[in-house]
């Protein structure tokens, strides 16, 4: 008998159309990986460019692979990266629900009603998910495939355990179109008769995708190169049922170097890895988008950008065929440069955490110690290491009072201590100003270079060689007590 249309109507009704529909569809499997916040971003940019929907879908039909916790990462990554879904889980929408596992029923109808079309088929075989996996399954072998409707239908009236497969034709060939690709043409010969329905009742990856895509009335699916092998068979299955193939954008790889995509297994980084490296979001964002694509006319050459002026300039031309290579030190670069722009305020905010981490003393100023680092950290984690010379003098050598350059000493930085301490003794306002004239006034009296008195005064203030700042900003930073403490320290060690 055939089957009720009522409720595939009723579903069809319900699809949006007139403008662009995306959708990022992760599995809750972990982490967010570089490959997949590029996807999403792509996904999210090809909506906001074109004024369009992005929806965000989770697919958790894999139980096997389900970690708990991972939903919440997902949430998260895309609440900070600014990837505002119009649709979704948490938001609703006309297309509810948009969890895969919450539309079990939906998946079963269809493949039902694709078998009675004649475009799959039950099928009551021992396979096991190794053999599946393997690509050796023999489709012309499956003897259920030529199964009559009415002998199918009783073994499972008889409750006989049982998938659905995808019929796909015998012979010919099917042709689809990728956006970055174009005409991809397979023989139907090449393809195997995949498993949409699983015996537990859930659909496989493939079928869901593409029923919950033509039921959400999605426009243009970004996904990995990877699935241009199961295109065609994506294709077969929009063609068995009557509906519009959407635009596929097929992105290469992200590589770790020339030969190795990116692994969590080798140890390369997730989005919330880098995070924990010091990275800024905007900086990971910038660099992610230019991972496989580049702005075309006007905008060729430029590489800054942000999420806004992506929205303006992205388009879907722009991606590349070639995998993208992930360049850590390129990223940093971009990260310095995201630094060294923000507003000494937000520089701060963000710094603070990581200055703390290093000075503990309450009386010492994180905001002059981030003017200080703005201007030269690459990474937020960088910070702790470059200053832990203001909590504490470090031990140190006092070789390091001699340097060619500034033309010193261990004999001239004795003089240069022994005149600065008392001239700075004097000194009434402890400020930034004050010390800065009482220096220069002080190298004029002794006739000597600025970098002649500079040099020593740093070295016996901060201890180390490399210091973010100059000897006038330590000296401000440390106070007057600290500061005149640790000169008469370096005193006595050239004594």
């Amino acid at each position: 008998m055939a089957m009720d249309m009522t409720y595939f109507d009723a579903m069809e009704a319900k699809i949006p159309h007139g403008k662009i529909r995306t959708r990022f569809a992760p599995s809750p499997t972990g982490y967010m990986h570089v490959g997949n916040l590029r996807t999403a971003l792509y996904t999210w940019l090809i909506a906001r460019s074109g004024g369009g929907t992005f929806i965000l879908r989770i697919e958790d039909t894999d139980q096997g692979r389900l970690v708990e916790g991972a939903t919440d990462v997902i949430y998260r990554t895309m609440a900070e990266c600014g990837l505002t879904h119009d649709e979704g889980p948490d938001v609703g929408g006309p297309v509810a629900p948009y969890i895969q596992s919450e539309r079990r029923d939906t998946y079963g109808k269809y493949a039902r009603l694709l078998a009675e079309k004649g475009c799959a088929y039950y099928c009551f075989c021992e396979k096991t998910e190794s053999e599946e996996d393997s690509g050796n399954f023999d489709r012309a072998a499956d003897p259920c495939r030529a199964l009559s409707p009415q002998e199918a239908q009783a073994r499972v009236d008889a409750g006989e355990p049982y998938v659905i497969r995808q019929k796909i034709p015998e012979a010919g060939t099917t042709t689809f179109h990728d956006a970055i690709f174009g005409d991809i043409t397979v023989d139907n010969s090449t393809l195997d008769d995949q498993i949409l329905l699983k015996r537990d009742g859930l659909p496989t990856y493939n079928f869901a995708n593409v029923i919950d895509d033509h039921l959400m009335g999605i426009t243009h699916v970004v996904r990995g190169s990877e699935y241009l092998s199961s295109a065609p068979k994506y294709n077969l299955l929009y063609q068995s049922f009557g509906w519009e193939v959407p635009t596929y954008v097929h992105c290469s790889p992200v590589m770790r170097d020339q030969h190795n995509k990116m692994s969590k297994r080798h140890g390369d980084p997730s989005y919330e890895d880098l995070k924990a490296q010091g990275y800024l979001t905007e900086a990971i964002l910038n660099y992610v988008a230019l991972l496989g694509w580049s702005p075309r006319g006007e905008q060729a050459e430029r590489e800054i950008f942000s999420l806004a002026e992506l929205a303006e300039v992205f388009d879907i031309a722009g991606i590349s065929k070639s995998p993208a290579i992930f360049d850590i030190e390129k990223l940093t670069h971009f990260n310095a440069l995201y630094l060294r722009a923000m507003t000494p305020e937000a520089f701060h905010a963000a710094a603070e955490p990581y200055i703390r981490q290093a000075v503990k003393n309450p009386a010492l100023d994180t905001r002059a110690i981030a003017a200080l680092l703005q201007a030269r950290c690459e990474r937020l984690t960088d910070i702790p290491e470059k200053i832990g010379f203001f909590e504490a003098l470090p031990p140190y050598e006092k070789d390091l009072f001699t340097n060619k350059k500034s033309k010193t000493n261990e004999e001239v930085s004795k003089k240069m201590l022994e005149s600065a301490i008392p001239a700075m003794e004097e000194l009434t306002d402890w400020t930034q100003e004050s010390i800065h004239d009482c220096l220069m006034d002080l190298a004029a009296r002794l006739e000597v270079k600025n970098a002649t008195l500079m040099w020593p005064v740093r070295i016996a203030a901060a201890g180390q060689a490399v210091t973010p700042g100059g000897a006038v900003e330590i000296c401000q930073i440390l106070g007057r007590d600290e500061c005149l403490w640790r000169l008469r320290i370096g005193l006595e060690m050239l004594g």
